[in-house]
């Protein structure tokens, strides 16, 4: 087969390339974004507060089973972009049909699990009774498409692993065009509530996963797609599996974390909840630039040291942090002075809309703690060793906000208390992976590589 690269980020300029690299995956991220905030949005402004707030009680619950499994199959774009350094052309393939094997039974485990348990988790999470009823529907709906949701992040991310990071995000560009229209359709006007909002985010997931299956089985090169040769190799499927599991575990822990924080939160009521919302879509921006950069220094890095350039991978880090805290106090900022009027995208019952601006607010000047964790992370997990930043996150994320909901927030219950809980962790979280990565025990030096770890 002839081999065509689409994007040696191995050789050049460290910051043009980042930056050429993040800014499609910004994109798509931001339209990714879009596909639950136009729910948020539609739903408030046509059907409700209560309607938004059962749409958005769902989110901690489904990023505990999604967040893992499309953590899990990240493996596979690390893999992938791994051999594609090194230009290991059979393993290339075998990486891509067993990734895409993985993504449908995953998608069917999940969508399973997902309307199975969902009466319960709400339970546990205390969702009030007067949304139960609309959180269910939406849920219920929204799982039938983990199937097409799971396949659509594999094919991207095998995409993003060989560098090409345009195409994914010109297919999510059509599927949130295609979200807005079908989202007007079913709640506006055939007036189907949260039901027409779920139904419209599944669709739209389905139209994003043709357009990617399409180009990857046109692809003329070594991740070409063959719907026949979908299959588990069991060697391959291991090594995703050893570095996806983590990746999927340390996605998982935010949720986990946040699934009781939101059972803190839903104790103060609906409007609380509906503000929890709003203000949730606000900082959902600065996550997303995180994760997105977090993203490009991954592939970047996974390439690199599959190419056993070593010096490229710390060189990549230290100009992803420069761009990133630049970027993020930008936004930060942005946000702190315009979140009033960006609530009011989602709701006009104005003691929502103080209440949210109020969260965004003493969130913003915090933001920027965290953006070492997400960067260094993510440089680490190129690397193949995902075990440790897992388990870094597992403690400054998850069980040291478990022990402040449990301790502090029961000794202060205010909506501060829980607030609070987010700064904290994310400073102590973010110092532990910068003492790690200095350290360098994490970095095992690929043969030929051009320097040792630092």
């Amino acid at each position: 087969m002839k081999r065509r690269y689409v994007s040696d980020i191995t050789e050049g300029v460290i910051w043009k390339q980042l930056l050429f690299f993040f800014v499609p995956i910004l994109l798509g991220s931001l339209f990714q974004q879009l596909y639950n905030m136009v729910d948020a949005m539609i739903v408030g402004r046509f059907v409700g507060t209560e309607a938004l707030a059962a749409v958005d009680t769902t989110s901690s619950f489904t990023s505990l089973l999604i967040n893992f499994f499309v953590g899990a199959a990240s493996g596979t774009s690390v893999i992938v972009s791994q051999h594609y350094g090194a230009r290991e052309d059979l393993q290339v393939s075998r990486a891509v049909h067993t990734g895409m094997a993985f993504s449908v039974a995953g998608g069917i485990v999940v969508m399973l699990l997902g309307i199975l348990a969902a009466p319960a988790c709400f339970r546990l999470i205390s969702v009030p009774e007067e949304i139960m009823g609309d959180a269910l529907t939406y849920i219920r709906i929204f799982f039938l498409g983990t199937v097409a949701q799971f396949a659509y992040n594999v094919g991207a991310g095998i995409l993003r692993a060989v560098g090409d990071s345009r195409r994914p995000l010109y297919f999510l560009i059509v599927g949130c065009i295609a979200n807005v229209f079908l989202d007007l359709l079913f709640v506006v006007v055939f007036r189907l509530g949260v039901a027409g909002a779920a139904i419209a985010t599944v669709l739209s997931q389905v139209i994003s996963l043709i357009l990617v299956l399409y180009t990857l089985m046109r692809a003329e090169d070594t991740f070409q797609l063959v719907l026949k040769k979908v299959r588990f190799h069991r060697d391959m499927l291991f090594s995703i599996l050893r570095v996806g599991i983590p990746m999927g575990l340390q996605s998982s822990m935010y949720s986990i974390s946040n699934m009781i924080i939101r059972a803190a939160v839903n104790t103060f009521g609906t409007v609380v909840i509906a503000a929890w919302a709003v203000s949730g879509r606000m900082d959902a921006i600065v996550w997303m630039v995180m994760d997105t950069f977090g993203i490009a220094v991954t592939t970047f890095s996974a390439q690199n040291y599959g190419a056993g350039k070593i010096d490229r991978v710390h060189k990549s880090v230290r100009v992803c942090l420069l761009m990133g805290s630049i970027t993020i106090v930008s936004i930060s900022a942005m946000l702190y002075f315009i979140s009033p009027y960006f609530g009011m995208l989602f709701t006009d019952d104005p003691e929502v809309l103080e209440l949210g601006t109020y969260i965004v607010r003493f969130w913003a000047p915090f933001f920027i703690t965290y953006i070492g964790s997400d960067i260094l992370s993510g440089a680490i997990r190129g690397t193949g060793e995902t075990m440790r930043p897992m388990m870094l996150t597992m403690f400054g994320t998850c069980i040291l906000r478990v022990v402040w909901i449990f301790t502090v927030v029961q000794i202060h219950h205010t909506l501060e208390m829980v607030m609070l809980s987010y700064p904290i962790t994310w400073v102590i979280t973010s110092g532990m992976f910068i003492i790690y990565y200095l350290r360098g025990k994490w970095l095992k030096t690929r043969a030929g590589a051009d320097s040792p770890a630092a």
